[in-house]
């Protein structure tokens, strides 16, 4: 009994301290913030991207659904936020979430736009170091002017 208990344990040391050890070379997720100036729901050409919105970087454990991980951080003056990720959450559902928005008049989270998922483990057959994210992005309270014209840009022509 002793023995097998003793082989288990020689077994799964390496693994144990392989898991917890941080990466080499951390992870590095990029994403982008803007602001719906037409309240289109999408990107258009007036879109605006914000400096200085937070926004969150969450990981949560598959089962219990307990956050295992969280970091927060602000977009620079491209509207661009990057985060590095010196742990694998292989076993982790992870999100970047929009937190606050510096834009006064650009405020409210546009739906369904408000969080992206992102992988951030190396077991995925992804060669790079670099992850991206989806775009997030507030609404205007208030819709520019011209913006009429410009989402009929987007319309389809029936013919």
């Amino acid at each position: 009994m002793a023995r097998t208990m003793l082989m288990i344990a020689l077994c799964l040391l390496p693994a144990i301290v392989t898991a917890t050890r941080p990466m080499v070379e951390p992870l590095s997720l990029e994403g982008r913030v803007y602001c719906d100036t037409c309240r289109a729901g999408f990107e258009t050409s007036a879109t605006t991207y914000i400096s200085g919105a937070k926004v969150r970087i969450e990981c949560r454990d598959k089962i219990s659904q307990k956050v295992v991980y969280s970091v927060e951080t602000t977009t620079d003056e491209t509207g661009t936020y990057r985060v590095n990720i010196k742990e694998d959450h292989e076993d982790g559902v992870c999100d970047a979430l929009l937190v606050s928005s510096s834009h006064r008049g650009c405020t409210t989270a546009d739906p369904g736009r408000d969080r992206a998922r992102v992988i951030l483990t190396r077991y995925n057959g992804i060669a790079s170091s670099k992850r991206y994210a989806n775009n997030m992005g507030f609404m205007m309270n208030e819709p520019m002017s011209g913006c009429t014209q410009l989402l009929q840009q987007y319309q389809e022509i029936d013919d």
